[in-house]
């Protein structure tokens, strides 16, 4: 039986692209709010493709998806570009603005939301300065280096507390400190219910920070267990999402 309470819910879901090989068969699996999911797999196994579907990027050719207790095929443009303002996506491109200063590319999504300027002011500042991009405020996204352009996308993804956050490889061009740093951010986050799905290869990222795995092999899914745990001590760090009493994000605005 369907679980009528989840967040996210694939059902026999399947992805051919122009008529050529199946990328995805038959995947099923359904995340409650709240949830922590790591996507794992060798490349070309479908991670890509099944985040892309989770956006609402595509379409899938088979089976069907439900997101937030919608079916998104019955979803009009209008509907897709609402349910969007309650994800955050951390591309692997980045896909940041260049005709928009550092500052902007992480206000834009607030601005959409039509959050007040002063809190716009305050939230992106705090953010930048947390993940090391508090000096480049005003600078091009063209002149940051691939590790900073990274951590702007992370932070334009995150500055709205998503209900939804999906993000493909979002350490891969970070070193490990500033990797590790990030990935307690969004554990923060998901202690404030925000549900995650991370696409990764990073098996000491697997091993430190314990969560169910969906793994896909050849775009055939399996649910697997944690990892299994790091030796050693882990060293917990505060990120900057604390919540506030008034704090509707992810929920859009009127």
């Amino acid at each position: 039986m369907a679980d009528e309470t989840a967040l996210v819910r694939f059902d026999d879901v399947g992805m051919r692209y122009d008529g050529g090989a199946e990328v995805l068969h038959g995947v099923s699996f359904s995340l409650a709010p709240g949830s922590y999911h790591f996507l794992t797999g060798p490349s070309g196994a479908g991670k890509s493709t099944l985040l892309r579907l989770l956006y609402l990027a595509q379409r899938p050719t088979a089976g069907q998806i439900s997101l937030f207790g919608r079916d998104v095929r019955e979803l009009g443009r209008a509907d897709r570009a609402r349910m969007r303002q309650r994800m955050g996506v951390v591309f692997q491109d980045f896909r940041l603005l260049p005709h928009l200063s550092v500052f902007d590319n992480v206000a834009l999504p607030l601005r959409i939301l039509k959050a007040p300027e002063a809190e716009i002011r305050r939230d992106v500042g705090e953010l930048l300065a947390w993940v090391g991009l508090g000096e480049h405020e005003a600078a091009s996204p063209a002149t940051l280096s691939g590790g900073q352009q990274q951590r702007l996308a992370i932070a334009r993804a995150v500055v709205v507390r998503p209900r939804l956050l999906l993000a493909d490889e979002p350490t891969g061009n970070l070193d490990a400190e500033m990797g590790l740093k990030l990935m307690h951010l969004f554990e923060e986050l998901n202690k404030l219910g925000t549900t995650i799905v991370i696409a990764t290869h990073d098996t000491t990222l697997l091993a430190r920070f314990r969560h169910p795995r969906l793994v896909l092999t050849e775009g055939r899914l399996k649910t697997m267990p944690p990892a299994p745990p790091p030796r050693g001590p882990v060293v917990q760090r505060t990120a900057p999402v604390a919540p506030r009493a008034e704090d509707t994000r992810g929920e859009g605005r009127s």
